[in-house]
């Protein structure tokens, strides 16, 4: 599954209180037509102030546009490293009946990328669902806090650096990823926690802030967002994303 944000949650007729999509466009405008009675020469400097100043305001514009500063180093090249994720294979909005899940596919990339290990967070109880049974079943759980069971563990002493990712589904990262979070509240302190989400609309959502939430002791980064659907094509944002990184 994707992600069960807000545009696809209105395609299906379904409301998402939580999980809102607001794109940003920038734009400058600068106003024309006036007349302009001043002599030539100062025309002239006119224009050039004016010229200088509309540069100005679109290079703020495109800062403000692109997120600001660039992505902060975080990796050592000696970190121990491990991605946890959850991933849904099966019935998924916007790519169909899937094999592998969109997380699954970004998580090896940055095992690639990286060299580090994996954890999968595993749940049996989604198998087989289609969309539409699965996104009323993720609201459920996400309104009632539900902490479905996975399968597994994994010891995070011996890690440095630790990935989180999942689906967006209903403005959050699925209730089981929860589970997860609670069982190793106290965990991942002084560790580096790098969140990333793929979705269809729903960006990070509120994971970022919920990974916060849930390890107060960790550093957690700026988070990472790429589409369902681009994940199968576009491995090269995941590649400039993890270089920013290091």
């Amino acid at each position: 599954m994707a992600s069960l944000g807000y545009k696809e949650i209105l395609i299906k007729n379904h409301f998402c209180a939580k999980s809102e999509n607001c794109e940003v466009i920038c734009e400058t405008k600068v106003s024309g037509n006036r007349r302009n009675f001043a002599p030539k020469s100062k025309s002239r400097f006119k224009m050039n102030i004016k010229s200088i100043i509309t540069a100005a305001i679109a290079l703020l514009v495109s800062t403000a546009c692109s997120g600001g500063a660039k992505q902060e180093k975080v990796m050592n090249k000696d970190s121990k490293v491990i991605v946890v994720f959850f991933s849904h294979a099966g019935d998924n909005y916007a790519v169909g009946n899937i094999e592998v899940g969109n997380t699954k596919i970004v998580a090896d990339y940055i095992t690639e990328l990286t060299g580090a290990e994996q954890f999968e967070i595993v749940t049996h109880k989604y198998d087989g669902m289609a969309y539409t049974p699965l996104i009323n079943l993720a609201k459920e759980e996400t309104k009632n806090g539900e902490l479905p069971e996975y399968e597994g563990d994994i010891d995070l002493s011996k890690y440095d650096t630790v990935f989180i990712g999942g689906p967006v589904w209903w403005g959050t990262y699925p209730q089981v990823m929860f589970t997860f979070f609670k069982k190793h509240a106290n965990d991942l302190k002084d560790k580096t926690v790098i969140p990333f989400t793929t979705h269809e609309g729903s960006g990070l959502a509120n994971c970022v802030e919920d990974v916060k939430d849930a390890f107060p002791g960790a550093n957690v980064t700026k988070g990472f967002s790429i589409y369902g659907h681009e994940v199968r094509t576009e491995k090269a944002k995941v590649e400039k994303w993890i270089n920013g990184l290091k």
